[in-house]
């Protein structure tokens, strides 16, 4: 029937003509091609037979210009290169948003905006419109990026809200409940001195995390005093300087929470160079369930977020964005904020 994707007449296969051996509209087509996770497995699967008894190929130049599009997507990291490269979140979410790209046509341009001048080059690439959306990754409050991305109505996707009030669609883990299942997990195992060692705090996910530790406290019937706040910044220095900090100003702490298995890692250093033993002394408990977690002496008992989940949550809902926009124009729908569950996962550090 076919000869190299033509037709006996010499002529390419049309996308209406994909469509009505589907049995579906024209959008329904341009869905599944472009990739949208917003078709039924029934729907995609005639509109995939019939591209193959056909043997549509679809022209994606033309496509893209004559739809004003690149076919490609920007991961944006407001963030240093060195924290991308040194935390195992940055690779895991990475992982997450490559594999559910791995069957669309799109291509992952990955960015990293940490200073003034990265920012400032980003907005110039962006206002070019060379992305046909956008994923920002550990946002903090007062990055200018989500804002400029609106104001260009770029389609975009935030990995964890900017606050309660967050405009954008994005996805998190439930921070409030994984920093309570940790405390808790403490509180059962006879802890009452139990500090806290915060993320930055002007990451919303940490202030939830401060959130669900104070709480879990107060309803354990511990007081305001019993409150053991230290600020870190997700770091392996930052959990270092936060647990000194910790151990001069309250010698008897019994158990740290610490914002991630990066700044447990650091804060376990210092606890053996002031000759605490862990969990004898000081039981310890993580965030984010990453392999730093499971090689730790004595394997840490962390938090898991569903980081790669959470990668390809947020390239199907950018999908859903984009296609909407190109379908129907700028979506009028209220942003759609995807929270996923998290699990704790008790090693021998607690």
């Amino acid at each position: 029937m076919v000869n190299g994707g033509r037709n006996r007449g010499g002529r390419r296969p049309t996308l209406e003509e994909v469509a009505a051996r589907a049995g579906v509209g024209r959008g329904t087509v341009s869905r599944v091609i472009n990739g949208s996770p917003r078709v039924s497995d029934a729907t995609r699967a005639a509109v995939e037979a019939a591209v193959a008894e056909l043997g549509y190929v679809p022209n994606t130049a033309a496509r893209a210009l004559a739809a004003n599009r690149t076919d490609a997507i920007a991961l944006v990291v407001p963030e240093p290169e060195t924290r991308f490269f040194a935390e195992p979140y940055f690779s895991d979410m990475l992982r997450g948003v490559g594999a559910e790209l791995a069957d669309t046509e799109m291509q992952l341009l990955l960015t990293f905006a940490g200073g003034d001048r990265e920012r400032r080059r980003l907005a110039q690439y962006l206002a070019a419109h060379r992305v046909d959306g956008v994923l920002l990754v550990s946002v903090h409050a007062d990055d200018p990026l989500p804002d400029l991305v609106a104001q260009l109505e770029i389609p975009a996707v935030i990995s964890g809200p900017r606050s309660a009030a967050e405009t954008l669609p994005s996805v998190d883990s439930d921070n409030y409940g994984g920093a309570r299942s940790a405390v808790e997990h403490l509180l059962a195992g006879g802890r009452r001195r139990i500090a806290h060692i915060t993320g930055h705090l002007d990451v919303y996910g940490a202030q939830r995390r401060v959130d669900g530790y104070r709480d879990a406290l107060r309803e354990a019937g511990l007081g305001v005093d019993e409150v053991l706040v230290e600020q870190g910044d997700f770091t392996e220095e930052g959990g270092r300087r936060a647990m000194a900090r910790l151990l001069d100003n309250a010698p008897d702490v019994d158990a740290v929470f610490a914002g991630s298995d990066v700044t447990a890692a650091g804060a376990r250093q210092v606890l053996r160079e002031r000759g605490r033993r862990t969990p004898e002394d000081v039981a310890l408990v993580g965030y984010d369930d990453s392999a730093i977690a499971r090689h730790m002496d004595p394997p840490l008992t962390s938090v898991r977020q569903p980081i790669e989940e959470m990668g390809r949550a947020m390239i199907d809902l950018l999908l859903t964005e984009i296609a909407d926009r190109r379908l129907a124009g700028a979506p009028a729908h209220e942003p759609h904020h995807a929270v996923l569950p998290t699990e704790l996962v008790v090693r021998a550090s607690s």
